[in-house]
């Protein structure tokens, strides 16, 4: 009778901020399906909510309090019987919000992921302040939420590095890798089930294996995973400058299957402000010039957010709200030209791309991306024509040769000219995952979703 009464239990997800938060969000989800409970889409049939908040940044913390309060709404007037907070959030505020937010039943923490059963069934409501160390492994339950022919894996957690500006070791913990069997396994078992892309993920991926005594870690394991004869692509986010080796370099030069692709946070490109964290008007020129120099791919700006046990709080001399908004938009403008000028070279020429499916923002175009193209981050190519001649036409998950057509600031246009033939074990077109319930655009540049 407790089993029928606990299949019948509706456990709805709010996942915010990055694909590290999202990849714990599918942990969680498959530690509560592995239990029988049921996931659902609906935030207005869930029984149990959980919100997994971000809150690295100013905005993503305003967006993360948002979206607790909506979903406290459901717990007041809804069908929600408990409501549960976890994530980054947790990690700055754990009984603050307890306190202020009555509807909220339990909290879970960065390093507390694995214990999310025990907050569903009212045996944990908060545990001490602890430095995180949860750290998922290949035979962690995990039910992956993107669509099926690309998924992360994330193969490191926390970060080492003592930034004045920044707060992640006190959200996520000191470093620490994956094994590197453990990665293997996990990459193994996507392709397998359908997955053309893996991207690499985690707070520091280039000092990847230094805590395990593994010289160039990075390297090896992305030689390793270049291998794995399903991929079209892998690719690694969260490049530290001071950590690219000319070993990786090397490897991502050898191996088709590595994208080439380099995604880094860059801080400044002053040193006086990479020394201090301080934004002069010097320092900012210096910055301009910087970009229009590098005729970087890709680029996002983030403003400063005053993080009160951040170091870079207790600096003198910080820069006023409207300069800091101006300053964005400026550096914004210059990369505009930038990447409208480097996309103008794609006009008229062939290119492999990985087929994505319908459109969100407009269902009579179908979208797909190039190599140089990471999920949810960079731009993307409209497909007007995904038909051959023949009567064949592209699906979800395939690899397509696209003439681009048109070019615009960040994506380009283009039509199917070529469906490149699948793996022999994955012949079956792969099926669109369904749609978010809600799909808004946050600050830190990731989708707020309410997973299945």
């Amino acid at each position: 009778m407790a089993a029928k009464s606990l299949l019948m239990t509706k456990v709805g997800f709010v996942s915010l901020g990055c694909p590290k938060n999202l990849v714990d969000s599918e942990v969680m989800m498959g530690i509560l399906a592995r239990e029988g409970y049921e996931l659902t889409p609906r935030a207005d049939e869930a029984e149990v909510l959980v919100v997994n908040t971000c809150s690295f940044i100013e905005a993503a913390q305003k967006e993360s309090v948002d979206a607790i309060l909506e979903m406290a709404e459901h717990k007041k007037f809804g069908a929600a019987k408990k409501l549960i907070v976890a994530g980054c959030l947790v990690e700055r505020f754990r009984e603050q919000i307890l306190e202020q937010v009555p509807e909220v039943d339990a909290v879970v923490g960065t390093g507390e992921v694995e214990r999310i059963i025990e907050a569903v069934e009212g045996d944990l409501r908060v545990l001490p302040a602890q430095p995180p160390a949860f750290l998922y492994h290949d035979l962690t339950p995990r039910i992956i939420t993107t669509p099926r022919h690309a998924a992360y894996i994330k193969i490191a957690e926390g970060c080492d590095h003592p930034c004045t500006f920044c707060i992640i070791p006190q959200l996520r913990g000191k470093f620490r890798s994956r094994r590197f069997e453990s990665v293997m396994r996990e990459a193994e078992n996507l392709a397998a089930g359908g997955a053309r892309e893996i991207t690499l993920i985690g707070q520091d991926t280039t000092s990847y294996g230094e805590d395990l005594g593994l010289r160039d870690g990075l390297a090896q394991l992305l030689a390793k995973l270049a291998q794995v004869e399903d991929l079209l692509w892998v690719r690694f986010l969260y490049a530290y400058p001071n950590r690219v080796t000319q070993k990786l370099l090397d490897t991502l030069a050898a191996h088709p299957r590595l994208a080439k692709y380099m995604d880094m946070p860059l801080q400044h490109a002053s040193r006086n402000v990479l020394a201090r964290m301080k934004r002069g008007s010097a320092d900012f020129d210096e910055l301009c010039d910087f970009v229009r120099a590098a005729n970087l791919d890709w680029m996002g700006v983030f403003e400063y957010s005053d993080v009160d046990n951040a170091g870079s709080y207790e600096l003198n001399e910080k820069v006023d709200a409207e300069t800091i908004t101006d300053r964005r938009n400026r550096l914004m403008a210059i990369q505009k030209k930038v990447s409208r000028e480097k996309l103008r070279a794609f006009k008229g020429r062939t290119a492999m791309a990985l087929v994505e499916g319908p459109s969100k923002e407009n269902p009579l175009v179908w979208e797909a991306r190039l190599q140089g193209m990471a999920p949810d981050i960079d731009g993307k190519v409209y497909l007007t024509d995904i038909e051959l001649a023949d009567g064949r036409a592209a699906e979800t998950g395939d690899v397509a040769r696209v003439e681009i057509t048109k070019t615009d600031a960040y994506d380009l246009i283009g039509r199917v000219t070529e469906i490149l033939p699948r793996p022999a074990s994955r012949r079956a077109p792969i099926t669109p995952s369904a749609p978010p319930e809600t799909l808004t655009r946050i600050a830190t540049g990731a989708p707020l979703r309410i997973l299945s």
